[in-house]
């Protein structure tokens, strides 16, 4: 059940945030050149370090679904994680974070957040987790967070800034983040 869970997750987006995963692991394994690393993200194919990214993240996901099967309030916390894990984007669009090209999906929605939304948007999810339980709630949150910011300082470090393939990344881990931390919440 989990597995289709994350499959259709995946159907949803058709697979654009895997693919962004992807291109983000062969981008930071490809090179330390910044216009190679940059080229192998916008080729399209997927390597080796692009595939195991997704394998373990969806890996990951897919056992953490399976402490969220049984009863329609675990079914509610899981969905939320989904929702949540959205606002993985108000980080990487966040006022301080620089496109790493000048045209393309970063260059389009890169600036557009306040990094003072994208602290209380955080916040703001971290205050609703703890209807999913008091303590470890707002630490999937936090955690989360953190796995995003951590993402963006290092793409931001490397490629120059983010790209849309930065943004889909981030959603994947912070999904994955999410349902590790409130698993069997």
């Amino acid at each position: 059940m989990a597995v289709l869970a994350v499959a259709a997750l995946a159907l949803g987006s058709r697979a654009l945030h895997l693919d962004g995963l992807s291109d983000v692991a062969d981008g930071l394994t490809a090179s330390y050149d910044r216009a190679r690393s940059l080229e192998v993200m916008k080729g399209g194919t997927a390597g080796p370090a692009g595939v195991a990214a997704v394998v373990l993240v969806l890996g990951a996901q897919a056992a953490a679904l399976t402490a969220f099967v049984g009863d329609a309030r675990s079914a509610a916390v899981a969905g939320g994680a989904v929702c949540a894990s959205r606002a993985a984007l108000w980080i990487v669009c966040a006022g301080v974070v620089p496109p790493a090209r000048p045209d393309g999906l970063g260059a389009t929605f890169t600036r557009r957040v306040p990094t003072w939304w994208a602290a209380a948007g955080w916040t703001l999810l971290a205050t609703v987790a703890v209807a999913a339980d008091p303590w470890r709630g707002p630490l999937a949150v936090a955690v989360a967070a953190a796995v995003v910011v951590g993402l963006t300082w290092r793409a931001v470090r490397r490629f120059g800034g983010v790209t849309g393939d930065v943004f889909g990344a981030g959603v994947e881990l912070a999904l994955a983040s999410l349902l590790l931390g409130l698993a069997g919440a």
